[in-house]
């Protein structure tokens, strides 16, 4: 299988006809490792302490997802031209989708998760901290439901597992 696979038809008219998802590896590492760090850290700012978010460079996220690999995570970035967003797969976990935060709402996000959906080795579970609404929303919008099963991550706020109906 092409490590290059066309999504113009899945993401609609806010694409290029040369936008593509691709298998990051040790030579495009950098940039899904950048595409994670700017997306991360606006994620997270509201709720994380300053020093914390400004922890997650570039740097750090690509020996982050360096160790993915080297665990048995498949990694892929979509481009549009330039790199837009990233996602994991291993076996049918789904971990580490994020957009450019200036990409968000034009439908990479949905492109990415339905790419991630088919690589998946059964039914696709993903886990969100609970205060992220926007995912949550786009995750059941794509079928997702909420399993029950509940993480704590600190006091008072946990992650909650999705499965794919």
């Amino acid at each position: 299988m092409s490590i290059s696979e066309k999504v113009c038809g899945v993401m609609g008219q806010n694409l290029h006809s040369d936008s593509a998802i691709v298998e990051v590896d040790e030579t495009n590492i950098f940039d899904a490792a950048k595409v994670h760090s700017v997306s991360w850290q606006e994620s997270h700012r509201a709720f994380c302490k300053a020093d914390f978010v400004a922890l997650h460079t570039p740097e750090r996220q690509r020996e982050y997802l360096f160790e993915k690999l080297k665990n048995g995570y498949k990694l892929f970035m979509l481009l549009d031209k330039e790199p837009v967003g990233v996602v994991s797969v291993k076996e049918c976990l789904i971990e580490d989708l994020y957009v450019l935060p200036e990409k968000q709402n034009k439908g990479y996000g949905s492109a990415l998760l339905e790419f991630a959906c088919a690589k998946c080795a059964g039914t696709p579970t993903l886990w969100i901290l609970e205060n992220n609404v926007n995912a949550a929303r786009l995750y059941r919008r794509k079928g997702f439901v909420e399993t029950g099963r509940r993480n704590v991550v600190t006091n008072g706020l946990d992650e909650i597992e999705f499965a794919k109906k």
